[in-house]
């Protein structure tokens, strides 16, 4: 039985576009004891092939992360399906603010140590003791509290297009960071102040919450489905929102927006912009903040030394990144020597 992609990502967008139906992008996780994981992807894999899903999906024994995409008609069957797992039963699924037919292009299911690569041993503090959850209009009243301290659990280039007003927003790359280095800022804060936490989707602050908890923090909160589901909240309700920009995804659309506020710029020109893009060259794939006019330009391109390459016949760029494992690059923003700082 096969159990992996056939198809390149050419033929994938070719079939989609001859479908010619309307998919959903959307997200969900559950922390869960699953006692074989490679059955439990294998078991995914076969069903969700039949309903056409594609996406990035994690699986681990402490449960799933996924992030994927399916027909629109084929939602309730995959709901039923989910509803066979006890731990999955009518669990939340975060719907994309934005769709878009081709943001992923293949049915990856990876068996992982973890769902979230957060660096800690797990066995030596409580994870089911997480922080209180806070829907929409509970988490706008709480920024207001001045004893509220409101943290982004994300990245720096995710913070970088959009983040809520007033937010401390560490300058890290992965998730692992930016936990030792919160709980060293806010040492001093632990019982006086309130720890207000948002993340895309909430999967991150499930674990962060019961870190800082374990860490001595007395009042920790964190907000219910992320910035996904806040936005949901927020549009059905008719409130006010405290997130500026867009929040940055990691599927081919790279962002959606939620508001038009544009707080960041190029990284080649400075210009105001927030559309990210990763370099065309096969052998960097570099991600960074682009604008329309450089792009054009720059072929698509991070540098002069890229842009040159993207230029070669397609048999000498492939002998170029012969060896070249350019997979770390991707979603990461590179702080080049050739880019613009952050806020400048």
């Amino acid at each position: 039985m096969q159990l992996y992609n056939t198809l390149s990502n050419e033929e994938r967008e070719k079939l989609i576009d001859q479908a010619g139906v309307n998919r959903l992008t959307l997200s969900f996780y559950a922390y869960a004891h699953i006692d074989n994981p490679q059955q439990f992807r294998d078991e995914l894999f076969v069903r969700w092939s039949e309903l056409d899903v594609l996406g990035r999906i994690y699986v681990a024994k402490e449960g799933i992360n996924a992030q994927l995409s399916l027909p629109a008609h084929n939602m309730s069957a995959f709901k039923d399906f989910l509803d066979t797992y006890t731990f999955m039963k009518d669990i939340r699924l975060n719907i994309a603010v934005e769709h878009d037919n081709k943001s992923f292009l293949k049915l990856k299911i990876k068996v992982r140590d973890k769902i979230v690569a957060d660096g800690l041993n797990d066995n030596t503090f409580d994870v089911t003791n997480i922080g209180i959850h806070l829907k929409a209009q509970d988490f706008n009243n709480m920024m207001d509290d001045p004893d509220t301290i409101v943290i982004d659990m994300r990245n720096h280039y995710e913070s970088e297009i959009g983040h809520f007003d007033g937010a401390i927003t560490p300058d890290v790359t992965t998730f692992r960071e930016s936990l030792p280095i919160i709980n060293e800022q806010l040492k001093d804060y632990k019982e006086s102040k309130k720890l207000l936490m948002y993340c895309t989707g909430g999967i991150r602050c499930e674990k962060a919450s019961a870190y800082f908890k374990h860490q001595g923090f007395k009042n920790v909160y964190q907000l219910e489905g992320g910035i996904i589901e806040y936005t949901r909240q927020i549009k059905s309700e008719g409130l006010k929102s405290r997130f500026i920009g867009k929040n940055f995804v990691f599927d081919n659309r790279l962002g959606e927006r939620i508001t038009d506020d544009v707080i960041a710029h190029c990284h080649q020109c400075g210009e105001p912009c927030d559309t990210h893009t990763n370099c065309a060259n096969e052998g960097c794939h570099l991600l960074f903040i682009q604008c329309s006019k450089c792009a054009q330009k720059m072929h698509n391109c991070c540098s002069d030394a890229c842009k040159n390459i993207v230029t070669l016949p397609q048999e000498q760029r492939k002998i170029l990144r012969k060896g070249i494992k350019n997979d770390t690059m991707i979603f990461r923003k590179g702080k080049a020597k050739h880019l613009l700082p952050k806020n400048e």
